[in-house]
């Protein structure tokens, strides 16, 4: 091995928390001349990592840090660094090495090592100095040296009966335990100078695994020895939205990147998804951004709006059966759409009832129920009162959350500003339904039926009014849905 001294660094955007250099000598030099053979020239903050990564004691001439623990923004060149790292280990070291690579799944490590590794290194001069082993379960780069480069599966045995000399734990913030590493470490124990790097961008509070390497390392920074730890990130308190943010974390921010990239992400992102992949901030769901934003929502508030005949009713019942609500949707006399709460109770022996008596007084257009939800047992109910329910699909109940999210954000629908709908409107979240999405309902701790009765009635209202377009249409006459009495 040859080592290199240490440099000056002219770190354009210094890590929050960092392992610093020290005056040991270095394979880090080493690692920048693979990464130019590759044709991914290290950037500082690649060359300052790999530096002090790989320092070297003088006295034993081996590596002084077992463990490397890196955390940076998406697309901060972390894959590049990786595989210079990988390729000096393999041939860098003078003699047989093993190297196991993994990630979130074998499938994503696949993928990782065939699209992109494997790739780089065919374009590289170091073409002829290995050969590519693609049979699926031992999938391997093997150097003409005896060094072998294989990926691994996420499991407990991943790892076992091998010697290993370098283990690369990407995307940790999939982990939730530490299985991978309890393999990776037995296989280490006997191996003269073997390294563990656990790599990743920011996680959530799930990722046990990373957030216990981040906790860790920031504790041991100041330490010379054992665990070399590198996080850049934002400061939590920062504004999101300011460039100047941007590039006090993002180390290949002006050097592969943009900031006119960021700037169009920044707008397409949710909040909280963009600050844990570029500000590499841990993912928290109380900063979500809300599917309709509050201004939006307040904007359609109209405590005098007033609906037209024929309206729609919708019926909703929580996914635990704690509380049902009743809604109704139809045009105003300034062509916007109206919708309101007009029922919601704890349980749901009330449903019938309610139903069949607003049925009897309005004679809608429609009353609708999703027959994947909740509410479905009503179906047969409500059919032996003499009730007619139209049942929505899947793709329909998407067009619904679409079409109600359209007409908000576009100034075209009115409520009453009903604290109950409020509530839920500023509380709900998405799923994604194929290229669609549609309310979230599952681990909700607020209440959403109202809102999700609401936006089953506004896409049964439009839609049978857009079947009924070519009819001749009674003139419309105004409905006032708290009234007691029958019209």
């Amino acid at each position: 091995m040859t080592t290199t001294s240490s440099t000056t660094y002219s770190l354009d955007c210094p890590p929050q928390y960092a392992t610093k250099r020290t005056d040991r000598p270095t394979l880090g030099g080493r690692v920048a001349e693979v990464a130019n053979l590759l044709g991914t020239p290290l950037m500082p903050w690649q060359r300052y990592v790999a530096d002090v990564a790989l320092e070297v004691d003088p006295d034993t001439g081996q590596l002084v840090y077992r463990e490397v623990i890196l955390t940076v923004p998406r697309q901060s060149g972390k894959t590049t660094l990786l595989l210079a790292v990988m390729v000096h280990r393999a041939i860098g070291f003078g003699n047989r090495q093993r190297i196991t690579y993994t990630a979130q799944t074998r499938s994503d490590a696949r993928r990782k090592w065939q699209d992109e590794h494997v790739m780089i290194l065919n374009k590289s001069p170091l073409a002829g100095l290995f050969d590519v082993r693609l049979a699926n379960g031992s999938e391997a780069l093997i150097w003409n040296n005896g060094s072998i480069y294989s990926i691994a599966s996420v499991t407990e045995k991943s790892g076992h009966g091998d010697t290993l000399d370098l283990g690369v734990i990407d995307e940790a913030f999939a982990q939730t335990d530490d299985r991978l590493e309890q393999a990776f470490k037995p296989a280490m124990i006997t191996r003269t100078q073997p390294q563990l790097w656990v790599t990743s961008t920011a996680g959530t509070a799930e990722s046990t695994y990373l957030n216990g390497k981040v906790d860790n390392g920031r504790a041991l920074v100041d330490n010379t020895s054992g665990v070399a730890y590198f996080e850049w990130s934002a400061d939590p308190d920062a504004d999101a939205s300011d460039p100047a943010t941007w590039y006090s974390c993002m180390p290949a921010l002006g050097h592969t990147i943009t900031e006119q990239a960021i700037a169009a992400d920044r707008m397409s992102m949710k909040k909280a998804d963009f600050r844990r992949a570029y500000l590499n901030l841990r993912y928290e769901r109380s900063i979500e951004d809300p599917v309709i934003s509050d201004e939006a929502w307040v904007a359609c508030k109209d405590e005098r709006s007033a609906v037209l005949d024929p309206i729609a009713i919708a019926v909703d019942v929580s996914p635990n059966r704690m509380s049902a609500s009743i809604a109704i949707s139809g045009l105003r006399d300034d062509g916007r759409t109206h919708v309101e709460v007009i029922d919601n109770r704890i349980g749901t022996n009330w449903l019938p009832g309610r139903i069949e008596e607003l049925v009897k007084r309005w004679s809608p257009c429609a009353v609708v129920i999703d027959s994947a939800g909740a509410a479905a047992t009503m179906i047969p109910i409500l059919g032996e009162r003499g009730i007619t329910v139209q049942m929505t699909t899947t793709r329909q109940v998407a067009q619904a959350c679409g079409l109600f999210y359209d007409l908000v954000v576009n100034d075209n629908l009115r409520h009453r500003g009903q604290l109950l709908l409020d509530t839920a409107v500023a509380g709900a979240k998405r799923r994604p339904l194929g290229e669609a999405w549609a309310w979230h309902r599952k681990d909700m701790a607020i209440d959403i039926s109202s809102l999700v009765a609401s936006t089953l009635a506004v896409w049964a209202h439009a839609y049978h009014r857009s079947e009924a377009a070519n009819n001749t249409v009674a003139s419309p006459q105004i409905i006032d849905p708290w009234s007691t009495t029958d019209a």
